[in-house]
């Protein structure tokens, strides 16, 4: 197969190299060879929710694969014509349905015709954003690009069973525009969720006091955190217990950034809270409009969007760098960085202009 070469062990060194390599691949029809998969990670090679991500995109862009298999090094990806329809995919484990959904979203809006993938799998995990981030911060930004989506909660899930589900809906679009966020501007409302399955009501009640105390004694006065206590018998509860909470700030500049935190057996229910609300005001304090964890999944639709973005965020991630080495090399997209890894940065995208021209 003659196609890109991703060497897999550079920069961040884990599943998002192969991430996204693998969605620029499908998105862009570009054969790709990635070998050194996961080389930073212990232990090395795909595991479950990276070959489910790989496979989601194979079966939307009638890709052929070879090398998948647990602990594989080395894929090759050979892209066909993106397809809509109706698509169920089940990772099978807790793996994170973020992180499909977050490879899925961008290509899924170069198709034919409208997309509807269920996912089956993780929704609240330690080491992946939130499902409620995805529906709440994301896709509002992106939607500022002409994104055409929507990200429905059907059922919660939590370590060690997964089992939660979520559906998306894409429609496809011309192209991407450029996006342009510089300034935070007055913060005008901060929201949240304090939420828990199979647990006693009064621990959402907590981490939402703990939250709104932090965040009030900062100065933030307009805070309305929502609780969610589910039982076995509420069709959203997860198979698992588990709760957690998640903060939205809202600024007037049309910014928003968001901080969470998970439950954990033996943490308190008020350091939970507190550690979310902590995390969303050092994300505040450094007047970026684009928190780390978005900066991170802006990357692949600054590249092919058409035109000049312009993003400060709060905190240059490793992941950002990756995303930005990957979308150099493979689609030619010009980036310029002003700042430095771990500190406030403004990063500078112009993009390819990808249009969809099967529309």
């Amino acid at each position: 197969m003659d196609g890109i070469e991703i060497d897999g062990s550079v920069l961040e060194g884990g599943g998002q190299i192969l991430r996204m390599s693998v969605a620029l691949s499908a998105v862009t029809r570009k054969a790709i060879r990635i070998y050194n998969i996961r080389a930073k990670r212990s232990p090395p090679g795909l595991r479950a929710q990276h070959m489910n991500a790989v496979r989601a995109l194979a079966q939307l862009s009638d890709a052929g694969v070879t090398g998948l298999g647990i602990g594989s090094k080395e894929i090759e990806f050979d892209p066909g014509s993106p397809r809509g329809g109706s698509f169920k995919i089940d990772v099978g484990t807790a793996g994170s349905t973020s992180l499909i959904l977050q490879a899925l979203m961008p290509f899924m809006s170069f198709s034919p015709s409208k997309t509807f993938v269920e996912i089956t799998g993780g929704t609240n995990n330690p080491m992946a954003p939130a499902i409620d981030y995805l529906q709440e911060v994301l896709l509002p930004v992106v939607s500022k690009m002409g994104y055409k989506g929507s990200i429905e909660l059907l059922r919660r899930s939590f370590y060690p069973r997964g089992q939660g589900i979520v559906r998306a809906a894409v429609e496809p679009i011309q192209m991407f525009k450029p996006i342009i966020m510089e300034r935070l501007g007055e913060i005008e409302e901060i929201r949240g969720i304090s939420y828990s399955s199979r647990l006693p009501a009064h621990i959402v009640e907590r981490m939402a006091r703990s939250a709104d105390k932090v965040l009030t004694a900062a100065g933030y006065k307009n805070v309305k955190i929502d609780s969610e206590a589910l039982q076995a018998n509420q069709g959203r509860c997860a198979a698992d217990p588990g709760c957690g909470i998640i903060l939205f700030a809202k600024s007037k500049q049309g910014a928003i950034l968001g901080a969470d935190s998970l439950g954990e057996l033996g943490k308190p229910a008020e350091k939970v809270g507190m550690e979310a609300a902590e995390e969303l005001l050092r994300q505040l304090g450094t007047e970026a409009p684009v928190d780390r964890h978005l900066a991170d999944q802006l990357i692949i639709y600054m590249s092919l969007a058409d035109g000049i973005s312009t993003i400060r965020t709060s905190e240059l991630t490793l992941h950002a760098l990756t995303g930005i080495h990957l979308s150099e090399k493979m689609v030619g997209a010009g980036f310029k960085v002003e700042g430095e890894e771990r500190r406030p940065s403004t990063i500078i995208c112009k993009g390819i202009g990808l249009e969809n021209i099967l529309i």
